[in-house]
């Protein structure tokens, strides 16, 4: 009897003249179809253990230790890293949920964050923190280049563009990252009613709804311009969370008209004598907001809702030498990698903290006036043989900042 000798795929047995491909291996063949459908087995598996083990890292994190994290790094801000750790594990806890109950007749809504306070009091300190704590994708986003469709400037789809390349293009992790848009109250439309004309800054806001919200986005994968017969990748946005941040300049005022018309009458619910005016900020709520001029749904899309303290100097002075990566820790360690042995006099960090109060700069402003004291010994001491240990005396901080006009200083 002749042995066949017709050549067929090991794994579903076709012969060759039934496939198009035929790959030969060692002691036998494979076809492109089961080529494939190995493939599509292994990225679901592969998935599924990425999905698993994401939940699983997830739920390690309780508000309270994501609290005790921040702290390392932010100092003060205690209500702010309160609300933000209860609403973040509230958002990946309905992440949690929504993947392992799909048929649920409760669905649990997004938890996006907005958060009001002065600049340079740890807005974006806080997001950043908390993406890296839960090794999420991250990006920040500034509101005053995005425009409505049609318009000069950016999409907003385009913040989803840069989350996918803080991913590495991984869509799946992409969909769970967090994203800090800044500079949320520079959108704000004109005056508290609408206006007859259109209004480009409320058409923006506009523009924002479905992405908060939660939407299937066509992104260009290189960012810039959409185009008709551009390539487009499809990220679903509604399980991202957004944390959008402002100063939101002079909405004291809004505060304290407000608190004058509910003190008066039967339904006074704040009495005068118990405000504390020197921190209007703490009695914000989405009204004062609507009032600045963002329109109401999108205040509806950012339910939790928290202010930052204005920073004093005894959190300035904190923020200054405290943290893990404190401004003066980061010198003192590039100093050492030159092999010298860096120290301040105490009079150097009251000085910086004075500098950055008079010019209210904020905790992103110490990082200026120790650069402008700094300068001139970072240049220096590389190329010396002699300097193996430097003090920085308060009679050189002050000659080095009258010498760099720190009065015309920016914030950096």
């Amino acid at each position: 009897m002749a042995k066949d000798t017709t050549l067929r795929c090991s794994m579903c047995n076709r012969e060759k003249k039934e496939v198009k491909i035929l790959i030969a291996g060692v002691n036998g063949h494979i076809c492109e179809n089961c080529v494939s459908q190995a493939y599509n087995l292994i990225k679901e598996e592969s998935s599924g253990n990425q999905k698993q083990q994401l939940q699983t890292s997830l739920n390690l994190l309780k508000p309270a230790v994501i609290k005790k994290g921040l702290d390392d790094y932010v100092i003060g801000q205690d209500e702010a890293k309160k609300v933000l750790s209860v609403a973040v594990y509230n958002h990946f806890k309905r992440i949690n949920h929504s993947a392992q109950n799909l048929n649920g007749d409760i669905e649990i809504d997004k938890s996006n964050l907005i958060l009001v306070g002065e600049t340079g009091t740890g807005k974006t300190l806080l997001a950043r923190t908390i993406a890296k704590m839960l090794n999420v994708p991250f990006c920040i986003a500034d509101a005053t280049i995005f425009t409505e469709a049609g318009y000069v400037g950016e999409d907003v789809e385009s913040v989803i563009t840069r989350l996918l390349q803080a991913a590495d293009y991984d869509v799946a992790a992409a969909e769970r990252g967090i994203v800090f848009i800044d500079e949320i109250d520079k959108i704000s439309r004109k005056g508290d009613n609408p206006s007859i004309t259109r209004d480009l800054k409320e058409g923006t806001q506009h523009a924002f709804l479905k992405l908060l919200e939660g939407t299937v986005a066509n992104v260009p994968p290189q960012g810039g311009r959409k185009h008709p017969d551009a390539k487009m990748i499809q990220v679903n946005t509604k399980n991202i969370l957004f944390i959008c941040g402002g100063a939101f300049e002079g909405i004291e005022k809004k505060i304290a008209n407000r608190l004058n018309t509910q003190a008066v009458g039967y339904s006074a619910s704040v009495n005068e004598e118990q405000i504390d005016k020197a921190n209007l900020l703490q009695y914000i709520s989405p009204q004062d907001l609507k009032s600045y001029g963002l329109i109401p749904e999108l205040i509806g899309r950012l339910p939790v809702l928290t202010y930052l303290k204005p920073l004093d100097r005894d959190v300035l002075r904190n923020i200054l030498t405290e943290p893990k990566n404190a401004i003066i820790k980061q010198y003192i360690h590039l100093f050492k990698l030159d092999g010298c042995t860096l120290d301040f006099e105490p009079q150097v960090y009251d000085l910086i903290i004075d500098k950055a109060i008079e010019f209210k700069l904020g905790a992103r402003g110490l990082r200026s006036i120790c650069e402008a004291i700094m300068l001139d010994s970072m240049f220096e001491i590389p190329t010396s043989d002699k300097k193996k240990q430097f003090t920085v005396t308060y009679e050189y901080a002050l000659s080095k900042l009258n010498k760099a006009k720190i009065s015309q200083l920016h914030v950096a």
